[in-house]
């Protein structure tokens, strides 16, 4: 009974508090202060432990979960390249950390409009092969995010293989955000998160001068022929329904391992929610076990 109701509150939450700040009226400095206070409420595990950094040159947060650690998840964070940060989205990857067991690094990648594309995705590169370069064999890290930073993990697998360095284990998606044109954008009966206005005008200051249709910005539609396994989870109720279920279609025709789970009634990213929403909670372990299965001794 109290599952219900709670979802049926922050699905309220998000619709008055969230949604009205992912704006285009809302000037991106403004957004970017708000959104910081309003993922507060999304509160990592007891006994997670946070520490700043740099890899390559760009800030980082590590997040550890308990003693042991198979691996390492480089973490992705959502925002539409335009807001959001590794502190941000500190919840999230604290959840994520427990339920793979493994330690999570969220970069501070570069923003637009100030550092549209290539930018993230540079960031993203460097910081894997720094990863690299310190030890670890790339079959202990998994690339993992959220919305903007699920596409983003995508273009650079893409990457990484065309310059034929060597592919994590996994791709772990939340609602990843893959075709920036917005030409096929889902409608659902009720959107509590997402503006199709703030999606196209945050598309915009990414590509910059670039074809929205670039592979490495709307990675759906890119070649995805010897990608690793992918998991994506999506909510019913969100506009990038069609982009998860494309990018699916994609994997497939590629002969790319996937797993697509659409969770009914369900918001963007709702996996924020972990540690509180039972379904969310259930999702995140559902990719921590996805992420373990593939990580390789």
């Amino acid at each position: 009974m109290l599952q219900p109701l709670l979802e049926a509150g922050l699905r309220q939450t998000m619709n008055r508090l969230v949604r009205p700040i992912l704006s285009p009226a809302v000037p991106i400095r403004v957004q970017r202060a708000l959104i910081r206070q309003a993922y507060r409420s999304s509160i990592p595990p007891r006994g997670c432990r946070f520490s700043h950094g740099t890899l390559a040159g760009v800030p980082v947060v590590r997040t550890s979960c308990g003693k042991q650690q198979d691996g390492v998840i480089l973490y992705l964070h959502g925002g539409g390249f335009i807001i959001g940060s590794a502190d941000t989205h500190r919840g999230i990857a604290g959840h994520l950390a427990k339920a793979s067991k493994c330690l999570v690094v969220t970069p501070d990648y570069r923003l637009a409009p100030e550092h549209p594309f290539p930018a993230a995705l540079d960031d993203a590169e460097a910081t894997y092969l720094q990863l690299l370069a310190e030890g670890y064999d790339p079959g202990q890290i998994a690339l993992a995010g959220d919305s903007a930073g699920g596409g983003l993990c995508v273009s650079l697998a893409m990457r990484l293989r065309d310059n034929q360095q060597p592919l994590p284990s996994s791709l772990t998606l939340f609602s990843p955000w893959t075709d920036l044109t917005q030409e096929q954008l889902y409608q659902p009966e009720s959107e509590p998160v997402l503006q199709p206005a703030w999606t196209a005008k945050a598309a915009k200051h990414y590509a910059g001068d670039e074809a929205l249709k670039n592979p490495l910005i709307s990675p759906v539609f890119g070649d995805l022929k010897g990608l690793p396994p992918l998991l994506i989870q999506v909510g019913s109720d969100e506009i990038l329904l069609n982009d998860a279920e494309r990018l699916a279609q994609a994997a497939k025709r590629d002969q790319v391992s996937v797993d697509l789970e659409i969770y009914n009634s369900l918001w963007h990213v709702f996996q924020v929610h972990s540690g509180q929403l039972r379904r969310a909670t259930e999702a995140v372990r559902t990719a921590g076990d996805h992420i373990r299965a593939h990580l390789t001794d």
